[in-house]
This record gives structure tokens, sequence and C-alpha cells, in this order.
């Protein structure tokens, strides 16, 4: 793995910054957070071309490292290994057993196949949330609750590159907003001073 130090991150920021992927990215690692809250529930799936190791492992560290057993995801396989260890012998099959309160997370550089396709839809349909990230596939995105699509033709942001951002996106805990923290201030104040009577 390549190890990327602060420098080189804060200019990736600097060189995205304008072009709205920051946004993008973060919008969609908050829903896959959002969404993903029941450990074992994070299923990962890739074409027959690929699995999305990289990214398993990604989303593995941040949620160890960040405490959410959520985004440690299932990686589901095409042809997996008979002799591998059964968290690498996960099937198709386990597509088929996804349900509500699981989300199912499609990373499809490429078309996403047929068999693919309908897989997600009887997904979908038994309740479980569907996030894409995807090349340029229709289809796929119109499966999807939430899709992010990185074109081949991209200049600026690659496919490996939106899977890092939106990895680190998921682990960080969101921001809380002024009016959250105007509220617990005002519910501490009526604690303290007691109700206001009229």
């Amino acid at each position: 793995m390549v190890r990327v130090d602060a420098e080189q991150i804060t200019l990736l920021r600097e060189v995205l910054s304008t072009t709205g992927w920051l946004e993008r990215t973060e919008e969609f690692g908050r829903a896959l957070r959002g969404t993903s809250r029941t450990p074992g529930g994070l299923l990962l799936v890739g074409t027959p071309a690929g699995d999305p190791w990289h990214l398993a492992a990604h989303l593995d560290d941040e949620s160890r490292l960040g405490g959410v057993p959520g985004l440690a995801p299932t990686l589901v396989r095409w042809t997996p290994p008979a002799d591998a260890p059964p968290h690498l012998r996960v099937g198709l099959e386990r597509l088929e057993a996804a349900r509500r309160g699981e989300t199912l997370f499609v990373v499809a550089e490429e078309e996403a196949p047929v068999p693919l396709l309908e897989r997600v839809d009887d997904a979908r349909r038994t309740g479980a949330t569907v996030l894409a990230l995807e090349g340029g596939d229709r289809e796929l995105r119109g499966l999807a609750h939430e899709a992010l699509t990185v074109p081949p033709d991209e200049a600026l942001m690659s496919f490996d590159g939106a899977q890092h951002l939106v990895s680190a996106a998921a682990g960080r805990e969101p921001a809380r907003t002024p009016r959250g923290l105007r509220d617990r201030l005002a519910r501490l104040l009526d604690v303290v001073s007691g109700p206001v009577v009229d």
C-alpha cells in the first residue's frame, strides 16, 4: 500500500477544491456511514473483472480506527476459492440473503453484468439500501439509492482516488452543526435555571 503524506493530501485537496469532487465524495461517504450500521451488514461487491479488495481494506481500517463496526465490509466475491479463509469465501449467494437494515455497496468501474444487476434489484426489493460507485453505468445508477459516478474520461479524479476519498469520508464523524450546539446549550440552561414561568 502506498502511504500518502499530509502534504500530498493537502495538495490533492487544493487541486480538487474548486471541482466539486471533495463535496461529492464527502456526501457519498456520509451516506455510506449513515446506512452501514449493522456489523457484517455492509456487503461490498465488484464485478467479475475485479473484487474491490483495496476499498475493503480501507473500510475495514476506518471501521476499526473510528469505532464504527458497521463500516467493516463483508467482501462478496464472484468466484471465491473453496480453500480461502471463511471471510474470503463469501460468494454471490450472500446477495440473495440481503435484507432490510443491510447495505449493498457495488463498486463497478466498468458496466455491471446482468447477473449482478438482477441481484442488486432483488436486494433492493427486499429492503437493502443500495449504494454504487460506478464509472458511468446508467442501469446500476438507476437501481441505487445513492450513486457516485466517476466517468472514465475524468481528468482530475481517478476511480481509485474516489475510493480513497469515499472511505476516508465514511470514517469521519460528521461535524456537529451550530444549531445542534445551540439546542444542547438551551437544554442545559433549562436544566440549570429551571423552566420559565409566565
